[in-house]
């Protein structure tokens, strides 16, 4: 039995039908993702599952004694809280039932309290609070007034889990949240034991966390089971399917409107069944709603850049004696896609102001390139004045934006960003997060430029303007920065990354995210290898007198490979291929809907298989480096 259901729910806001006659259920266990364009009503609709706000029509039921928490994508707390007394509001009602019954107060039945008190099991809530927080990595006496965003997010969520709810819904979770705590709060979701429905458009969180993926889509919930792998093959089917039947529609209906007009000249009379279908043919393709368009995104290119864009030699900075960068050397080329990578307050933006000659270096030297055009886009939005209007805003004191030679009207230039002209002049005010950012990158896209600086783009945009984004940073021949914890937008449009290793220390990677991530494991396993080898030869030889410093150690020779070890040699390429292979045949059984409905049982076996060939996978490469080195 479903835990709650929502029955041909309606709700509208003027004349968009944000939810129109439409249906959801969710079951035990269940981790639900809930996407969908910016502004179609998913937060509406986590909030009617909620009970916070009513549907304009339609029916929610709800499992009796079903309890419910609501993780808000913004989350607000009073002033003057410390953690721990903010993540006790979560257990508010049991706080309230017990110091009831510790008052004694006339004319309570004390025996009702207590049964109510142990229901809840109330009489140690702060132990629970206790645990909560160890288990979140919180600190209790920490003031809230000085959190960060993401640790502000993580006292949300131990606010809702304290209370042990048996449905967890998430608005944008992993917004403010760096890499790291991703990770955690992925392992954290897998292993909550209630139903999770949440809203996000991070492609990589979806597919680690959700079994089941439902998207809002012109005010219909359609349902994908699986992850956001297996949703995308789905509907891709799904778009062609519906291209073909609304075209097949759209010529039935033409051909009726040239026989009603042309085909019955001769006649008096017209056959009144075919009149009345032609009206019916009418009316459907008046109600129907077609697919919503797609950002146009298009960059006004500035004039190239010197080949060099910066070079840094032995770069270092500090504040306050915190060390931010130490020693750091890199060359940046014109044309790279730089991802910046590490956890809040690491100095992703310091070293960026460094590298741009924003920032001067306590140390080191940075040369910078020549005819450097700069466009910035800023997570904060402090450049936005929400009182202007969007027009104003894009192109202030002209009705005219020239892009890469043409000149485009305001007007257009909106409208290639999902904003119809009837909103041109009303004030950015109005607009949702999603819309803000969307208006943000329209006048950044705007300004011609030749190095585009990108902090942290992707909070709040829907899914498939990321995906158009992602194309448009790939083929832009400019130098991109960014500044991002989205694993897939940065494994898309990266060519190397540089990765804060703690204590100041920054490094380089070829590729995106899962490159530095391979790269990083391999050399740990290689420096744990090779630590195991000294310390063995260490203890097995005995201690050697140590030679007169001005006497030359001769260089070992390499040995030359065996008979079996040059075999050994050329068989690994065709190993290493064969387990790619089943790898690959592997992740399209997880990615194939149909394997969580026909035989999840094997699911486990298949996934254990995936992650060993990982393991088998590194231990052939380190071992085809040994021999390739000799």
């Amino acid at each position: 039995m479903a835990l709650l259901t929502l029955n041909d729910a309606c709700l509208a806001f003027g004349h968009v039908a944000l939810l129109d006659h439409t249906s959801l259920s969710l079951e035990t266990s269940e981790r639900v993702g809930l996407i969908g364009r910016n502004g179609t009503g998913k937060s509406s609709l986590l909030k009617i599952i909620a009970g916070m706000e009513r549907p304009d029509d339609g029916q929610l039921q709800v499992q009796s004694g079903l309890h419910i928490a609501y993780v808000h994508q913004e989350p607000s707390f009073p002033e003057g809280l410390n953690v721990f007394d903010a993540v006790s509001l979560g257990l508010q009602e049991v706080r309230t039932l017990r110091e009831r019954f510790e008052a004694h107060a006339d004319g309570e039945d004390l025996d009702a309290l207590m049964t109510q008190i142990e229901a809840r099991n109330g009489w140690n809530w702060e132990q629970r609070v206790d645990e909560t927080l160890h288990r979140l990595q919180l600190e209790p006496q920490a003031a809230m007034d000085g959190l960060s965003g993401g640790t502000r997010k993580r006292v949300a969520l131990a606010q809702a889990l304290v209370a042990s709810p048996d449905v967890l819904l998430l608005d944008e979770p992993t917004n403010h949240l760096d890499l790291d705590a991703i990770t955690w709060l992925e392992e954290l979701l897998v292993a909550f034991k209630g139903s999770i429905v949440l809203i996000s458009h991070d492609r990589a969180f979806l597919d680690n966390v959700c079994t089941r993926i439902v998207e809002l889509d012109r005010g219909i919930l359609r349902s994908y089971p699986g992850n956001f792998a297996a949703y995308e093959t789905l509907k891709a089917q799904q778009l062609a399917d519906e291209a073909l039947a609304n075209a097949r529609f759209d010529k039935l209906l033409a051909q009726e409107e040239v026989w009603i007009r042309k085909g019955v000249e001769a006649r008096r009379t017209r056959s009144v069944a075919r009149v009345k279908r032609l009206h019916d043919l009418r009316e459907a393709r008046a109600d129907r709603r077609d697919v919503v368009g797609r950002v146009k995104l298009e960059v006004s290119q500035g004039d190239r850049s010197g080949k060099i864009v910066a070079e840094l030699d032995d770069v270092s900075k500090q504040f306050g004696g915190k060390v931010i960068v130490k020693g750091f050397s890199g060359t940046i080329m014109r044309g790279d896609k730089v991802g910046l990578v590490g956890p809040n307050g690491a100095g992703k933006s310091t070293l960026l102001k460094i590298i741009l000659g924003e920032l001067q270096p306590d140390s080191g030297t940075v040369r910078l390139g020549t005819n450097l055009q700069v466009a910035y886009f800023d997570q904060m939005r402090d450049n936005l004045n929400l009182d202007a209007t969007l027009a104003d805003f894009i192109s202030p004191g002209s009705e005219w934006i020239d892009i890469n030679g043409s000149r485009k009207h305001v007007m257009g230039y909106l409208q290639d960003f999902l904003f119809a002209p009837a909103r041109a002049n009303s004030p950015v005010r109005t607009l949702s997060g999603g819309e803000r950012n969307r208006l943000l990158l329209a006048r950044l896209f705007a300004k011609p430029s030749n190095v585009l600086v990108l902090d942290e783009p992707t909070n709040d945009l829907d899914i498939d303007t990321l995906d158009l984004l992602e194309e448009l940073l790939a083929e832009y021949p400019g130098t991109v920065f960014l500044v991002s914890h989205d694993r897939r937008f940065l494994d898309n449009v990266v060519t190397s990354t540089i990765v804060s290793e703690g204590n100041g220390l920054w490094r380089e990677y070829e590729g995106g995210v899962e490159d530095w991530l391979l790269q990083s494991r391999r050399a740990k396993t290689l420096a744990g290898s090779a630590a195991a080898r000294s310390s063995a030869a260490m203890a097995a030889e005995p201690p050697k007198a140590q030679a007169p410093a001005e006497t030359p150690v001769a260089a070992t020779p390499r040995r030359k490979l065996s008979y079996k070890e040059q075999r050994e040699l050329d068989e690994l390429p065709n190993r290493i291929a064969a387990l790619e292979a089943e790898q690959a045949t592997l992740q399209a059984q997880l990615s194939d809907p149909d394997i969580y409905k026909k035989d999840p049982k094997a699911v486990p076996d298949i996934q254990a298989r995936h992650d060993a060939i990982d393991e088998e996978l590194m231990t052939l490469l380190e071992r085809w480096e040994q021999l390739g080195q000799r």
